[in-house]
């Protein structure tokens, strides 16, 4: 990948958005790490920068509308048009559907799903007038071939992200922005580790017994075929959710 590529990662300051943040700068990128986790997020830029890359931090929520025009209008002022949006930002509790209210729901949906068009509609234009960019919006197994009990604002709103990029693909294709997804399987970040909204440890270790390649995955596995969608090597890819799983889901199915 080309040294100096803008990349701004949503979520960037833990699991599968840090080491997508590492990943990148390791590619010579320009890394914009936003969270609304600003510890963990100014860490990573620090840390990269203290590795002799380049990287900055912005505090973003994605549920914010203006926050989010405004952390793009900086970048842009400073940057320019943006190369890469990983939109990465997600949350998954755990809720049973007789607790499920609509304020619950809501939540879910604005952050997983609302919360990457937000981003993608700011950059958007700037990417359109320069003709080039690469999208990539963060799915899960869960919403393209897996039920999750209890999750079920998760699944569906995880399962809109693959009708977004595919709208999006076709919508922006014209003007030279590709948009892919990647839908991850168990992959050994805190969310998986929680026993409030997941598996907890135990049962992550459970599941690799059924995983074909033999283990959970790590959060490097993700970023790894993040940066090859963002990249040249895949310039005839877009509208696909790329599902990255050990083979989970062959094996299930």
């Amino acid at each position: 990948m080309a040294d100096h590529k803008s990349v701004l990662i949503t979520g960037g300051g833990i699991g599968i958005g840090r080491a997508t943040a590492f990943a990148f700068a390791d590619a010579g990128c320009h890394v914009i790490v936003t969270d609304v986790l600003e510890k963990q997020g100014g860490e990573v830029a620090d840390q990269i920068r203290a590795n002799d890359g380049s990287a900055e931090f912005h505090r973003l929520d994605v549920t914010d509308t203006k926050n989010t025009d405004d952390v793009v209008a900086a970048v842009e002022a400073k940057h320019g048009a943006l190369d890469v949006i990983v939109a990465n930002a997600g949350i998954a509790h755990k809720v049973p559907l007789a607790q499920m209210t609509d304020e619950k729901w809501d939540h879910t949906f604005e952050v997983d799903l609302k919360g990457i068009m937000r981003v993608v509609r700011a950059a958007a234009p700037a990417m359109k007038a320069r003709k080039s960019g690469a999208v990539i919006a963060l799915s899960s197994i869960m919403g393209v071939a897996y039920g999750w009990d209890e999750h079920v604002h998760y699944s569906a709103a995880k399962s809109g992200v693959v009708g977004l990029v595919r709208g999006l693909a076709v919508e922006l294709a014209k003007d030279g922005i590709r948009v892919n997804g990647v839908a991850p399987g168990y992959i050994r970040t805190a969310q998986a580790l929680s026993e409030e909204h997941s598996l907890g440890p135990a049962g992550l270790d459970k599941a690799a017994e059924f995983i074909p390649i033999g283990r959970v995955g790590e959060p490097d596995d993700i970023a790894d075929v993040i940066v090859f969608l963002a990249s040249h090597a895949a310039r005839y890819m877009t509208g696909q959710t790329v599902v990255v799983d050990g083979g989970l889901l062959v094996g299930r199915y």
